[in-house]
């Protein structure tokens, strides 16, 4: 969102960005590839925090997360199969 494809990762992931598929009509091919990338990296990290098991509250954290992630990367797929059409 005319920010670094890190920091919008970022800011998926943290839920401050609402994705929908108006978020990637402004963005150019190279533009979702990089978010692609960069969102995949943060579900990889995101996936690697292994919060203890009686630790609810963190476990519920970690699933938002991998949850905003995983729909971000899913709605993204939608738009570019519907864009190729």
């Amino acid at each position: 969102m005319g920010g670094s494809a890190w920091a919008m990762a970022k800011d998926i992931t943290g839920g401050y960005i609402l994705v929908t598929q108006r978020t990637f009509q402004q963005m150019s091919v190279a533009q979702l590839e990089l978010l692609t990338i960069e969102l995949n990296r943060r579900l990889r990290e995101v996936r690697g925090e292994q919060p203890s098991l009686d630790d609810q509250p963190a476990l519920q954290v970690r699933n938002r997360r991998i949850q905003r992630i995983t729909t971000a990367n899913m709605v993204m797929q939608t738009y570019r199969r519907a864009r190729r059409i």
